[in-house]
């Protein structure tokens, strides 16, 4: 009987898998089979944007993102920004207010950035078509508004642009852009290429300004507040538009530490997320929303690419002391698929000598993630705050300079 318990719990295991790796190949495959859309070129800009950056002590290095960002290829009296700055030094508020954006001053108790944003819709009393929130480390593609400007002229009412390393300075730098290219073809480009809606990154999205103001009035979540966000952006039947030309300049993890504090707080927001919002998300695929349950169940059901690898490893390892025919060589078989799915979710651009040194990091960032699962309930009600430092694009894939 025990014999008989083992190997079905094995056989489940191995279905669980087989899900997850083939969801990811469909998507994978999906994003190389993705069509250009053609849109009406609009030189002219058609659409009144507000950059929304919200910043949580982050001095050292607002100023360059905030010259960034004045300096895009975009009519200035057609675009604002606005910073808001949540327990900022008074020297940088003098700095900020010396430059023209916008500095709306806040500090809360417990600081989220749900809280930021919802205090700056509130001050803010100007007329604008779009929003777009950036985080504080991001730096944007000189034509970065001009595609949003086309895209929404062209029918779009919320898009996500491409978020690509900033920094490749250290091989868990390069490991973890490696990580987010591979999820912007499988949840974004792929999604898209299947007429599904792209899932959003929490920065280089935009909206519908009076939509997003109405929306995130009632979101207030310590994290996470992206994925409610698309769910009810998703829910009122709008898919979300990825632009993979839209370059956003995200500063990547540099070290083991804020790789854990980083992945434990996504790992608490799937696995509640993922509770929450089951049942809606098979109420809506009744409902004919597949872009809903793709986002609020599939997604979350899936486990997190680097954690899968760990979960293929042990269970073929095991298994070979269960069933060493048929169980250890399906789930090695099944192993071998999914590094091959995530060669092909992997951008070519990325395809190079230099991408060794980034997988040795590969084991310890396994181990982290691993080990995440342990403290997970920790972050549970605690802002998880990520300390930033770069100033500069460092990637040399990218021919593109700060001014």
């Amino acid at each position: 009987m025990f014999n008989q318990l083992v190997h079905i719990l094995f056989w489940v295991a191995f279905a669980y898998c087989v899900f997850s790796v083939l969801y990811f190949l469909i998507f994978a495959i999906g994003a190389h089979f993705a069509k250009k859309e053609k849109l009406s070129n609009y030189s002219e800009p058609v659409k009144r944007i507000a950059i929304l950056v919200p910043a949580y002590k982050e001095d050292s290095i607002i100023l360059s993102t905030a010259k960034n960002l004045l300096s895009l290829d975009y009519p200035n009296n057609w675009y604002d920004i606005y910073i808001i700055a949540d327990s900022f030094q008074q020297q940088t508020i003098i700095e900020l207010k010396n430059l023209p954006v916008k500095v709306i001053e806040v500090s809360f108790e417990n600081s989220t950035k749900t809280k930021s944003l919802n205090e700056a819709f509130k001050q803010i009393n100007k007329q604008y078509n779009i929003a777009l929130i950036c985080d504080a480390d991001n730096h944007l593609s000189d034509d970065f508004l001009r595609q949003v400007n086309c895209a929404f002229a062209n029918g779009a009412k919320a898009i996500q642009g491409r978020r690509v390393a900033k920094n490749t300075d250290t091989e868990f730098a390069m490991l973890d852009g490696f990580s987010e290219a591979i999820n912007n073809n499988i949840f974004r480009k792929g999604a898209n290429a299947l007429g599904l809606s792209s899932a959003v990154i929490g920065s280089g999205m935009a909206f519908e300004f009076d939509q997003l103001k109405n929306v995130l009035s009632e979101i207030s979540v310590v994290s996470g507040f992206d994925k409610l966000l698309q769910f009810k952006i998703v829910q009122s039947g709008i898919k979300i538009k990825y632009l993979e030309d839209a370059l956003v300049f995200d500063e990547k993890i540099d070290n083991a530490g804020a790789f854990q504090n980083q992945r434990k707080r996504w790992l608490l927001s799937q696995f509640t997320f993922l509770k929450r919002f089951f049942f809606k998300g098979c109420q809506q695929l009744l409902k004919g929303n597949l872009s809903y349950f793709n986002l609020a169940v599939l997604n979350n059901i899936v486990p997190p690419r680097v954690l899968l690898i760990f979960i293929l490893f042990v269970f073929s390892l095991l298994s070979y002391f269960v069933q060493p025919h048929t169980l250890f060589f399906s789930f090695t078989a099944l192993t071998v698929v999914y590094f091959l799915t995530l060669f092909i979710a992997l951008p070519n651009e990325l395809i190079s000598k230099k991408m060794l040194p980034a997988i040795i990091q590969l084991p310890q960032a396994i181990i982290l993630m691993v080990s995440s699962l342990f403290s997970i309930k920790k972050a549970k009600n605690v802002f998880i705050h990520t300390v930033h430092t770069k100033t500069e694009i460092s990637n040399p894939l990218y021919n593109i300079h700060d001014k």
